[in-house]
C-alpha cells in the first residue's frame, strides 16, 4: 500500500516539501489549499498591482506540472484534524485520510481588536484575495482618495510603494518613533524615514490606530489616531502590523501549539507522523540566535527540503545556517548578513561602524565584538553585496579589520556598480584613529 503524504498549505514550504518528496520517492502526495488552486510566489503579489507582471507570471510551474509529477491538488478548507484516526475534516463536509501530515499553513495578518477592523475596504497584504480586494477598492486615485497603512514593517512599506505607484495618497501610521527601529540601527532607520517622506508619503511616527469608522454601507470612511484624536478620511485601510501563524484550526487537536505549531529540530510535532514547516512552525528554542518562528521565504524553502529527507527515511535536523535576509524600501535595496542589532536589542559587546553616502540613499552598518574584534554582521542599503562572501567570512570567524579591508571582494557587480569601498574603508580607519 502506497504511503499517503498530505500537506496542508501550498506556499513555498509545502510545495518545496512535495517536490522533494517526489524526487526522493514514489509516495502518494496531496497538497490541500483553500487560497488558490496553484502555487504562486507570494512575494511577487505587489508587482502585479504595480503592472510589472500578470498573476500567471507569479506561478513558477505550468498547470500541467502537478499531474505530470503525480502531486494531487485539493482545494478545500481544513476545519479540524483527528490525529487518532489520521483524518482531515473539511469545512465542505468531506474528509481525507493521511499516513503522514505536513502542516504548512503560513501566516495571517495580525489584528488587535480595533473597532472597525473587519469593515469593507480593510485588508492585509498577504493573500491573493488581499490583492483582489485592493484592486477593487483602490484601482486608482479617483476611487481611492486616500489610503491609511497601519504598521511599519516590510509588508507596510511594500503596500505604500504599491499605492504610490498609482498616485494614491498614503498616510502611514508607525507606532515606533522611527521606522522599523526595533530591527534597524538608528542611522539606517532615520535614513528610511527621510526616504519615505521624499516619496510624498505622509509618515506619522509614534502614532497608533484607535478605530476605523464606517459609512452607512459598512465601508471604511475614516480612521481615528489614538494619540491625537485626529480623524483622517480614507477609502482603504491596510493592516500590516506583522503576521502570526495561521493555526486556528489546529487549536482543538492534540497537536501542541504555542504561537505556532511546536516542532523539534527535525520539524516533528508531539504527534507521530505530524510535522510543521514554514511560517506556522515554532521551534522550542530559536536556532543560533534566530527567533523560534521565522516568517521568511528562504527558511520556509529550507524546511521543506529538510523535511522531505526525513519523511523519505533520511532523518536530518533543520539547520538554517547564518542569518540573512533582503528586502526593498521603495527603491533602496536592503541586505543583512549575520547579526546587526538595533540599539534596543544590542548586546553590551556589540559595536557598530556606520557609513552613509552623501546622497542619503546608501549606507552600511558593520557590527563587531568590541572585545575580540570578531565580525558579527553587516547591513547594506543601496549597495549590493555577495551573500556567499559574507557567509564564508562568518563561518571563518573573520575579524572586522579583515572584512573592511576585503570589502571589495563582496561587491556584487563591480562592473556596473560604483565603488564605495575606498570611501568606506577611509571612514572606518578614521573612526579607529579617533577611538
Amino acid at each position: 500500500m502506497q504511503e499517503h503524504i498530505v500537506i496542508i498549505g501550498n506556499g513555498i514550504s509545502g510545495v518545496t516539501a512535495a517536490r522533494h518528496i517526489r524526487k526522493l520517492s514514489d509516495k502518494k502526495i496531496t497538497i490541500v489549499s483553500a487560497e488558490t488552486e496553484y502555487f504562486f510566489s507570494r512575494t511577487a503579489l505587489m508587482y502585479i498591482y504595480m503592472g510589472h507582471m500578470k498573476f500567471e507570471h507569479t506561478q513558477p510551474y505550468e498547470n500541467w506540472f502537478w499531474e505530470k509529477n503525480r502531486i494531487d491538488l485539493k482545494k478545500g478548507y481544513v476545519n479540524n484534524i483527528d490525529t487518532d484516526a489520521k483524518t482531515l475534516h473539511f469545512a465542505e463536509g468531506d474528509s481525507l485520510k493521511y499516513d503522514k501530515l505536513i502542516i504548512a499553513t503560513g501566516s495571517k495578518p495580525n489584528k488587535f481588536g480595533w473597532p472597525g477592523q473587519d469593515l469593507e475596504g480593510v485588508m492585509g497584504m498577504y493573500h491573493k484575495q488581499d490583492l483582489e480586494n485592493l484592486e477593487k477598492h483602490a484601482p486608482n486615485k479617483d476611487v481611492c482618495k486616500r489610503a491609511v497603512i497601519v504598521g511599519g514593517g516590510l509588508i507596510g512599506i511594500e503596500l505604500a510603494e504599491m499605492l504610490n505607484s498609482r498616485s494614491i495618497p498614503v498616510t502611514f501610521l508607525v507606532r515606533e518613533d522611527s521606522f522599523w527601529n526595533g530591527v534597524l540601527p538608528s542611522g539606517e532607520s532615520e535614513m528610511i524615514n527621510r526616504h519615505i517622506k521624499n516619496h510624498h508619503i505622509d509618515l506619522r511616527l509614534g502614532m497608533n490606530l484607535k478605530e476605523i469608522k464606517s459609512d452607512e454601507n459598512g465601508k471604511v470612511k475614516s480612521i481615528i489616531i489614538q494619540e491625537t484624536g485626529e480623524e483622517i478620511e480614507c477609502d482603504v485601510v491596510g493592516l500590516t502590523a506583522g503576521v502570526s501563524p495561521n493555526i486556528d484550526f489546529i487549536k482543538d487537536s492534540n497537536i501542541e501549539t504555542g504561537r505556532g505549531v511546536k516542532v523539534n529540530r527535525y520539524l516533528e510535532t508531539n504527534i507521530p507522523d505530524v510535522y510543521a514547516i514554514g511560517d506556522c512552525a515554532e521551534q522550542h528554542e530559536g536556532i543560533n540566535g534566530r527567533r523560534p518562528i521565522e516568517a521568511v521565504w528562504y527558511t520556509g524553502r529550507m524546511m521543506g527540503e529538510t523535511l522531505a529527507q526525513t519523511v523519505c527515511g533520511n532523518r536530518i535536523q533543520y539547520n538554517p545556517g547564518h542569518w540573512f535576509n533582503s528586502a526593498k524600501f521603495l527603491d533602496i535595496e536592503y541586505q543583512t548578513y549575520g547579526w546587526v542589532f538595533s540599539e534596543r536589542s544590542k548586546q553590551d559587546y556589540e559595536k557598530h561602524f556606520h557609513w552613509k553616502h552623501e546622497d542619503d540613499t546608501k549606507c552600511i552598518t558593520v557590527a563587531y565584538n568590541k572585545d575580540t574584534n570578531k565580525f558579527l554582521g553587516i547591513n547594506t542599503f543601496g549597495i549590493r553585496m555577495r551573500h556567499e562572501t559574507f557567509d564564508t567570512w562568518l563561518t571563518e570567524n573573520r575579524d572586522v579589520d579583515y572584512v573592511m579591508n576585503h570589502l571589495s571582494e563582496a561587491n556584487f557587480d563591480p562592473e556596473f556598480y560604483s565603488h564605495y569601498e575606498a570611501e568606506i574603508l577611509s571612514a572606518y580607519n578614521k573612526q579607529l584613529q579617533i577611538a
